[in-house]
């Protein structure tokens, strides 16, 4: 089950459950929609694979499976991940 994760891992923004600006990549590292598409160019800084929306649970759920209250805060060197980013935008995900 995914943690839903309560901000961006980079620049703090809150990403509560019902988010619709919330980015996720298959470990499940949690970005804005602005860090993950337009910093990191849709290539995880952590993994190198690509991001998808992160999927509402719906309220009737939540409270049987609450999202993680864990905040996870680690700004990532910009400089860094351009190269990284550089290197993997242009290789289709299933590819990389």
């Amino acid at each position: 089950m995914l943690d839903l994760r309560p901000n961006c891992e980079h620049c703090d923004k809150d990403l509560p459950y019902t988010s619709t600006e919330a980015m996720i990549c298959s470990y499940e590292c949690t970005y804005c929609k602005t860090c993950a598409l337009e910093i990191f160019e849709n290539v995880c800084p952590s993994c190198s694979g690509n991001f998808v929306e992160r999927p509402i649970r719906p309220k009737k759920e939540i409270e049987r499976n609450p999202a993680s209250s864990k905040r996870i805060f680690k700004p990532k060197d910009v400089q860094k991940t351009k190269l990284n980013s550089d290197r993997y935008k242009t290789i289709p995900p299933e590819k990389r």
